[in-house]
């Protein structure tokens, strides 16, 4: 093995023992047992691969088609698809089932000790700007991103801490600069949106102006509107979606269908990071257009 291939391999009941239990003595094997037809078993193939890519030489990704390894399936009491087993020295020494983000592959890895120093930095760093301590963070950044300039996640973060202490330009300047596959993501496309937001806040009379005009005129939907803008891009998710929803419900027609499309949007860029959040304002949007 060079420890520079990538380890991507189908596997069935003739090839296990030497790819899989074999192979497990020398670095980790996780092994998918999954369905073609399952989306969520595709996706998790999709993290794997790629993490195999990044990792490469590092750990084997091998899969099982359930479908036409049914010993393996027997053998393994795989129940549910996708089932996650990790092989270490020759035993099975985690199994997961159901779909498992990206994130949480990473941290199995790291629990095996494949991991990059980078990311450890962008996780102090995390902790450092969530603490108030946002010069410390950056410095954090910038040194991971000296150590490891391929690592294009601490950009992305980076990106993120410029949009929380309003940064714009430096903050769309960087973000400019990415690659497309990661502009185009679910952690890009959000960081689009939240730029897209504080950009139009700008644009405002500002936030205490709007509260005043709203507080002579609770109709004044032109002022909620406004505010909802500015409350997104402080990240006051719900305040935002009550002004936006008291404009729907009350004239769906506004600025023909904007709030609608403003809702819409937003849901759509909380999706990656706050699920459950956008999950509770789309059945809310259905009701209310119900």
């Amino acid at each position: 093995m060079s420890s520079q291939d990538v380890y991507i391999f189908e596997v069935s009941k003739s090839s296990f023992d030497e790819a899989v239990i074999g192979n497990s003595h020398k670095i980790p094997v996780f092994v998918e047992f999954m369905g073609i037809w399952s989306d969520h078993c595709v996706e998790m193939e999709s993290h794997l691969s790629a993490l195999a890519r990044e990792f490469a030489g590092q750990f084997i990704f091998a899969k099982v088609d359930i479908d036409a390894q049914q010993e393996l399936v027997e053998e393994y009491e795989i129940k549910n698809v996708p089932t996650l087993k990790v092989f270490k020295d020759g035993v099975v020494s985690q199994t997961l089932e159901g779909l498992v983000s990206e994130d949480e592959l990473r941290v199995m890895l790291k629990f095996f000790g494949v991991f990059r120093e980078s990311d450890e930095l962008r996780e102090q760093a995390r902790q450092k700007h969530m603490s108030g301590e946002t010069v410390e963070a950056i410095k954090l950044l910038t040194e991971a991103i000296q150590k490891d300039p391929s690592n294009v996640r601490v950009a992305l973060d980076m990106v993120q801490v410029f949009l929380d202490i309003g940064e714009l330009d430096q903050a769309e300047a960087l973000f400019n600069r990415l690659p497309e596959s990661y502009r185009e993501g679910e952690t890009g496309r959000s960081l689009a949106g939240q730029l897209s937001f504080k950009k139009l806040a700008t644009q405002t009379e500002g936030k205490n102006v709007l509260l005043a005009r709203i507080a002579e005129n609770n109709d004044d939907f032109d002022a909620r509107f406004d505010l909802a803008v500015c409350l997104v891009a402080e990240h006051d998710y719900r305040q935002a979606m009550d002004n936006l929803f008291v404009i729907v419900e009350k004239d769906r027609e506004f600025k023909e269908g904007a709030a609608h499309e403003l809702i819409i949007a937003l849901t759509n860029m909380l999706a990656p990071n706050e699920p459950k959040l956008a999950q509770e304002f789309r059945r809310r949007l259905g009701t209310t257009l119900a």
